[in-house]
């Protein structure tokens, strides 16, 4: 195999990243319904603190006749090229925690070079667990809330999260083959499969970003901020119902879906990871405390005292 190091540059910074970090990744290329991937990716871009920690070399990993770059014509001339990018990122949360994000294209060459420079970068700053997330259509109504399924190896999130367990083959992406190879190295990796209603698939759909968000936060333990998705998706859903109300045909459908859906979930064992054993939310107070306590737990070790 070529050197996994050739195909991508580390940042002159690197030293800052600490050791010990969640890996948190998205790529764009395939299949993205409802464009959670690419939606969840950029809105962390554009709303937390980071830097770049490493740049894939494009030119290697990319086919530009299949994914064109955009550039802008203006008038006579032309500006502003827009170069495809996959980078790594040291990132922090909504609280200051700092982790890894693995966000830009699928690439479309190389996957074992790429899978075997992800785990390079991985075994350099000694991640803690990968989790990663991508979208599929799926016969669901967009009235009930996004479902998903779970593989590898964090058997925690499987049994609390994953609605849907099939037996099936599936065309792979570059993060199978690393989540592949993260399970067979025993190292602790989730991948996050969003169910998107079908008739939404080729939108912008606001609550599949909020999936992505939730699922990675129940992973990771990340804190992002979601106001302003959770606006969208309201206006957004506003909208859909409406067109479902003057659509017969349409809201049919939805109907016949939540019908299924509801069904389905009757038959199902899965507790919210939310839920306490007697399937009762937490309380405002219960949720504070529980801040506070990791708060302090945090503090403890940046001062080096037992927690």
């Amino acid at each position: 195999m070529r050197d996994p190091g050739d195909i991508y540059e580390l940042s002159t910074d690197v030293v800052s990243v600490p050791e010990g970090l969640h890996l948190v990744a998205g790529l764009t290329g395939f299949a993205d319904a409802g464009g959670a991937v690419s939606q969840f990716t950029e809105y962390l871009l554009a709303t937390l603190e980071h830097n770049v920690v490493a740049t894939f070399d494009a030119d290697v990993l990319l086919d530009y006749r299949a994914r064109r770059p955009i550039i802008y014509f203006d008038q006579d001339h032309l500006t502003d090229f827009q170069p495809p990018a996959l980078r790594l990122y040291l990132a922090t949360d909504e609280i200051g925690q700092p982790f890894l994000l693995l966000a830009g294209y699928e690439p479309d060459f190389r996957w074992e070079q790429f899978t075997a420079a992800v785990q390079q970068l991985e075994r350099r700053f000694k991640v803690a667990s990968t989790t990663w997330v991508h979208a599929i259509p799926m016969p669901v109504p967009h009235t009930r809330p996004i479902g998903v399924t779970v593989s590898g190896t964090r058997s925690d999130l499987i049994e609390t999260m994953s609605v849907w367990r099939p037996h099936t083959q599936v065309p792979a992406n570059a993060l199978h083959l690393l989540e592949f190879r993260l399970q067979e190295s025993g190292a602790s990796v989730a991948g996050f499969v969003l169910l998107i209603p079908h008739y939404l698939a080729d939108t912008e759909f606001p609550l599949a970003a909020l999936a992505a968000l939730d699922s990675t936060s129940a992973s990771t333990g990340l804190i992002f901020p979601t106001d302003r998705v959770r606006e969208q998706n309201r206006e957004f859903v506003a909208r859909i119902d409406e067109q479902v109300h003057d659509n017969p045909e349409l809201a049919k459908l939805v109907a016949t879906l939540e019908e299924r859906y509801d069904t389905y979930m009757e038959g199902s064992t899965l507790r919210s990871p939310l839920t306490d054993e007697a399937g009762e939310l937490p309380s405002a107070d219960e949720i504070a405390a529980e801040l506070e306590n990791f708060l302090a737990a945090r503090r403890s070790r940046e001062d080096g005292s037992p927690a």
